[in-house]
């Protein structure tokens, strides 16, 4: 059966449901996982993701702040969430298809501006986050599994727009890299985007404080996609749309896809 399924961290699903109802309309994936929702879940405007189709929600929420979503055309079943370094945040949440795949959608922390611990709470918590997710993974090594959301981390030297004036910022920082990459060889995931798209610079994220967004493109991808080794061969068409980037009262990220044979 296959399913295109989509992430996209859409700060503030309230506040910007016409775009998310925009990308139902227009795009139409299976399954789309959403990030800093906040919103408390029976808050989340479900009425018009219904009426497209979209009648099936797995979510956890908070007033505000943070908040995971996985809307679905397809029937999911929700099979819970972690709370990841003890935050109390609303940060993962899973759901199994009926085909039997389970979803993992995450907002990992975004760590704040300095990348020491020692001076940057946030950071700390960033590490520990994902410390925690590869012990996790570890543990309980997934199987038939897909994981995505905003991981908060740039790791490639061609995802980020200048690889040297990034290295000491937080996102792209060598020790965030790292844990990346521990959390990958934990869990035996791959990198489907890259799979799909392996050269050239990609990115799922620019700064708001960048009017110029898209001519200056001084973008990172921080929104990423991946599959467990027993399903990663039947991944393909990945995708950004980065026209979303650009759309009315925007979101600073753009929905990476991937479509799944199985």
């Amino acid at each position: 059966m296959p399913f295109t399924l989509a992430t996209w961290n859409i700060n503030s699903v309230r506040l910007r449901e016409p775009i998310v109802v925009k990308l139902l309309e227009e795009e139409g994936p299976d399954v789309l996982c959403l990030q800093e929702c906040k919103s408390p879940v029976d808050k989340i405007p479900m009425e018009q993701f219904a009426a497209l189709g979209y009648r099936h929600m797995i979510a956890r929420g908070q007033k505000g702040y943070n908040g995971v979503a996985i809307l679905s055309r397809l029937p999911i079943e929700d099979v819970g969430d972690k709370d990841f370094a003890g935050l109390g945040h609303a940060r993962h949440v899973a759901g199994r298809l009926e085909n039997g795949v389970t979803i993992h959608n995450f907002y990992v922390p975004a760590g704040g501006d300095v990348p020491d611990r020692e001076v940057n709470e946030k950071f700390g918590q960033k590490l520990d986050y994902l410390t925690d997710m590869r012990d996790w993974f570890h543990a309980d090594r997934p199987e038939k599994s897909v994981l995505v959301g905003d991981l908060n981390i740039a790791p490639r030297e061609d995802d980020v727009w200048d690889h040297k004036k990034l290295l000491k910022v937080v996102s792209h920082t060598p020790i965030e890299v790292e844990h990346f990459a521990d959390v990958m060889e934990a869990g035996g995931w791959s990198d489907v985007t890259r799979n799909d798209i392996p050269d050239g610079r990609l990115y799922s994220w620019w700064s708001y404080r960048a009017k110029d967004w898209d001519a200056a493109d001084k973008g990172r991808r921080l929104d990423h996609v991946w599959a467990t080794s027993d399903i990663k061969s039947s991944a393909h068409s990945s995708r950004v749309l980065r026209d979303a980037r650009g759309w009315e009262k925007p979101s600073d990220h753009a929905p990476v896809f991937a479509t799944f044979d199985l």
